[in-house]
């Protein structure tokens, strides 16, 4: 009997327990609904779909990261008595225990703002003026203006937003979404990552798998050359000598996890083979040559010219850059990726307030409104949930830290901000909680973040208390110790 070492390529093909051939027949059964997930195992696809706990509502979900906390007083909650009361300090009692960022407390005054806000759609919902395109889909969303959050940092503020608690080494949210349901992608990853703008402060942390397998981290596409770096052979290496390296190399590697049944090594096998199936299916993505030039307009995929003014938001080209992601994450959902992470950064406007949140206003409206009108039109919407995130809100306080100069900026506030969605099975048209006079403080409603994760992860048919993963002892989720499926929202 051959060693483990001295087995031919043609016993490893086809071997029931195993070989290739193995692997082949049960992602085949699998794709056709004739085998369960659990039945093929984990060396066969860490990857392959999964049974969910309930019928989902939802099927893939793009969500916008909004790194630095866009303003809501000024896109989404109207406050009259805010612009009554500006320049005005509060009472003490009120901020005395509150922690600021940057706010000097004794010297602090209330900003009120210039914006035109009006009600649009069938349903009402009010917009401020600088987000006219979006305001246009207003019945087919939900506006959530009673958020609140535990963290008034940003880097805590964002790993509390993507992983569920202000930790390091924690899964980001689309990690949880691809361990529990696996991808229907064959040919992309099930978390894609897209940037533009400045890198958040978050960076990596922000889409890492923590203490899952690596196969369910957030996958980052570059905006220009290869989608993905090294994802091209070298120049000379031809596929069927890439391909017997792969056989090799997956044949060591299975062998050991027979061995240690380490599920990191499952996940370096399909990360490989994954990796050589991108070679051909990315390029083919982000080819937008299939488009039609309507297609490309509504977007603003055209928008090339870069006006002054965008200071935090503006590196490069921006406006560009992000219609060509919110179309292209258009076309990953077509394709079967599970979750697609846009960062747009940032929206950190200690200063300077009305003309960069103008320009970051900009940037984002109107690809935003041709994705969910797109995806209307095509059929996806229902299925596909689409989130306007950040990781807290701005003060109804001017920012006043540099003595002497005007206050044209707000600081952080984590007790109230927004939240904008649409789609996967919630409720169009929903203006959902609300905020005191001058929008200081949740008066009805409240929505925690980890809320918003239990209600996310019910959207895909996963009770958030049972999708779980044991480590050092603990079974970890997404929402820790809290979190409640927001019945209100779904349709």
């Amino acid at each position: 009997m051959n060693s483990p070492w001295e087995t031919t390529r043609r016993d490893f093909l086809t071997s029931t327990a195993c070989g290739l051939g193995a692997a082949g027949l049960s992602s085949a059964l699998l794709a056709d609904g004739l085998l369960s997930a659990a039945e093929t195992g984990a060396t066969v696809n860490p990857l392959a779909p999964k049974p969910t706990h309930f019928e989902p509502r939802a099927k893939a979900c793009i969500f916008f990261l909004f790194e630095g906390a866009p303003s809501q007083l000024d896109l989404f909650t109207p406050k009259p008595k805010l612009n009554e009361l500006h320049g005005q300090p509060l009472p003490k009692e009120m901020t005395d225990k509150v922690r600021f960022a940057f706010i000097k407390k004794e010297s602090a005054t209330l900003m009120g703002n210039q914006r035109r806000w009006g009600q649009h759609g069938d349903c009402g919902m009010v917009f401020s003026d600088l987000l006219p395109h979006i305001a246009g889909c207003a019945d087919d969303l939900l506006m959530v203006r009673s958020m609140h959050t535990d963290q008034f940092n940003h880097h805590p503020g964002q790993l509390m937003l993507q992983c569920g608690r202000a930790m390091f080494g924690l899964p980001a949210m689309g990690s949880w979404l691809t361990y529990g349901l696996g991808s229907v992608s064959q040919n992309l990853p099930g978390y894609v990552v897209l940037t533009a703008g400045r890198g958040s402060s978050g960076g990596t942390s922000l889409w890492q798998s923590g203490f899952l397998p690596s196969t369910y981290s957030g996958v980052l596409f570059r905006n220009q050359g290869e989608p993905v770096l090294n994802l091209a052979n070298p120049a000379g290496l031809p596929a069927e000598l890439q391909r017997a390296s792969l056989d090799v190399l997956q044949q060591v590697n299975r062998e050991r996890f027979e061995l240690m049944h380490d599920p990191e090594i499952a996940s370096r096998i399909a990360s490989y083979e994954l990796a050589f199936r991108m070679q051909s299916a990315a390029p083919e993505l982000i080819d937008l040559s299939s488009e039609s030039p309507e297609t490309l307009k509504a977007y603003g995929v055209d928008r090339t010219s870069e006006p002054a003014g965008g200071g935090r938001g503006q590196m490069g080209s921006t406006r560009s850059n992000f219609a060509r992601n919110c179309l292209l994450a258009r076309r990953m959902v077509e394709r079967g990726v599970r979750f697609i992470n846009i960062v747009y950064s940032s929206w950190d406007h200690h200063s300077n307030l009305d003309k960069e949140l103008s320009y970051n206003s900009e940037v984002v409206d109107q690809p935003i409104a041709a994705l969910i009108k797109d995806l209307k039109a095509r059929g996806l919407l229902d299925e596909t949930l689409v989130v306007w995130g950040s990781e807290f809100g701005r003060t109804p306080l001017g920012e006043n830290r540099t003595a002497g100069q005007a206050v044209t900026g707000r600081d952080h506030h984590p007790n109230a901000f927004t939240l904008l969605m649409a789609g996967g099975g919630l409720k169009g048209g929903l203006t959902y909680g609300d905020t005191d006079e001058i929008g200081w403080n949740v008066t009805e409603k409240p929505v925690h973040m980890n809320d918003f994760h239990a209600t996310l992860l019910h959207l895909f048919g996963m009770d958030h208390l049972r999708l779980t993963h044991r480590f050092q002892g603990r079974d970890f989720r997404l929402t820790d110790v809290r979190g409640n499926v927001t019945e209100d929202w779904l349709a």
